[in-house]
């Protein structure tokens, strides 16, 4: 999928605090690999997969995630996958935006771009984990529910000591259903 076009393609004016180009959101290709490591780490927050983990998710869920752009230029990410065990539901497993893009509303862009994608292909639900300190995520995600006119529930998934390093605990968010588009 290296050379493929994305066909999914959404445009607006860059909110940002960065270049007042346009912002593009569309699916990922494999060349987006590197900027989504860099920019997962150079948030400094976020925890970071291998490059090669990045490149093979732009690769085998392109479907299911999304990049945004301002100039051609990579700013910003959604990563997603289906659950195996209930097709009905995204997983999203990462959101981040560069630094030069933060506040401008590129996280929400991004993900109402890949649920209006995603429930035109079944999905009704999307889950996310979210550590308990993250108030920025779970305000991005309640927003999400809100504005979808969605329920939203969360739960304790993953408790800290399950996690071999100091990781906090991970709680579930699972937001849903969501309207047929």
């Amino acid at each position: 999928m290296t050379g493929d076009k994305p066909s999914h393609k959404h445009e607006d004016r860059n909110g940002g605090s960065g270049s007042a180009g346009r912002l593009e959101i569309d699916a990922p290709v494999v060349a987006d690999g590197p900027e989504l490591y860099r920019i997962t780490r150079d948030s400094a927050v976020l925890d970071v997969n291998s490059s090669y983990a990045y490149l093979l998710w732009c690769r085998d869920f392109s479907q299911t995630s999304a990049v945004a752009r301002v100039d051609g230029a990579v700013v910003g990410f959604v990563t997603g996958f289906i659950r195996p065990d209930a097709p009905d539901t995204l997983v999203v497993w990462q959101v981040a935006v560069d630094a030069s893009q933060r506040g401008g509303g590129v996280a929400g862009k991004l993900l109402n771009h890949l649920v209006d994608r995603v429930v035109a292909r079944g999905v009704r639900f999307l889950e996310t984990t979210i550590t308990p300190d993250n108030t920025a995520s779970i305000k991005l995600f309640s927003a999400l529910a809100r504005d979808r006119a969605a329920e939203i529930h969360s739960s304790e998934l993953f408790t800290a000591d399950l996690f071999p390093d100091s990781h906090l605990g991970e709680d579930l968010y699972r937001i849903g259903p969501f309207d047929a588009a």
